[in-house]
């Protein structure tokens, strides 16, 4: 059992969940919680900790869950350490008691294309706040989407506040960074797919167009939207209606409507096959 917040791997554990660099230099991501860990993939697992109140509770369990989660912890090398410890390693504040590191998964441009025909993306410049990003991993795999691709100065979506909004969906959901926005539109395009940026200068409505076939939605910073030479590489401008005086909508909220009117569109054209 691991008792000093001094200890090598706490300071290890501390140092990927404030620093991204950490991370990225020992391809890893945290996540916690009991629900996160049930649903991590075994053969992502590098180290598990556990904390006494945590064990001891599972240990004491009747139930399927506490059972399941024991017999996964079995198959696994994992660490026990006090109750202080694991305050000190988590970034919660009412922390669970599990915490795995995992290694990082890796996707190409074809893993997030999917493999049908008509892909179905979002591509995000430089947004800023992790609740979204998560948000949209998570809404975007509720919608069937094929992929995220993000622009290099994207949140880190390895961010353990990433993670948690998530959900478990970043364990699904085919993502990946790119140096150029530019040049990654223009091969979607040599790739038959169209390509709508979400603008305030769009004159159409997003339910006016066809996103039956392979297409991606842009979003931009939430400050600032896209910049102008990516939105002038979209195909299209398309708008999302608003009443008052608002003239803009949170980055996550814009893409979960697109995303789902998508969805809504295949769903009519299936089923009506």
């Amino acid at each position: 059992m691991i008792s000093s917040t001094a200890n090598s791997k706490v300071k290890q554990v501390v140092a990927w969940q404030t620093k991204a660099k950490e991370r990225k230099k020992d391809d890893v991501f945290i996540v916690e919680g009991l629900r996160m860990f049930e649903e991590a993939p075994l053969t992502w697992m590098e180290e598990v900790y556990v904390s006494s109140k945590c064990l001891a509770s599972l240990c004491d369990g009747v139930g399927d869950r506490e059972k399941n989660i024991l017999h996964k912890l079995k198959q696994i090398s994992y660490e026990e350490v006090t109750d202080e410890v694991f305050a000190k390693m988590s970034d919660t504040q009412t922390p669970q008691g599990i915490l795995s590191v995992l290694r990082r998964p890796s996707y190409t441009l074809g893993d997030v294309l999917g493999k049908s025909g008509k892909p179905l993306l979002m591509i995000l410049e430089d947004l800023q706040d992790p609740g979204n990003l998560g948000t949209i991993l998570r809404t975007g795999e509720g919608a069937g989407i094929s992929g995220i691709i993000m622009s290099k100065d994207t949140v880190d979506v390895f961010n353990p506040k990433v993670i948690r909004a998530t959900m478990g969906s970043i364990y699904r959901m085919p993502f990946f960074y790119v140096e150029d926005l530019k040049n990654l539109l223009d091969t979607l395009h040599i790739e038959g797919i169209e390509t709508y940026a979400a603008h305030l200068q769009g004159e159409t409505y997003y339910d006016s167009f066809d996103f039956c076939k392979g297409c991606a939605f842009l979003i931009g910073n939430e400050g600032n939207g896209l910049k102008k030479e990516t939105a002038d590489r979209a195909k299209n401008y398309l708008k999302i209606p608003m009443e008052g005086q608002v003239e803009s909508l949170n980055a996550a909220i814009a893409a979960s409507l697109l995303m789902y009117e998508a969805h809504r569109q295949r769903f009519i054209e299936n089923r009506n096959k």
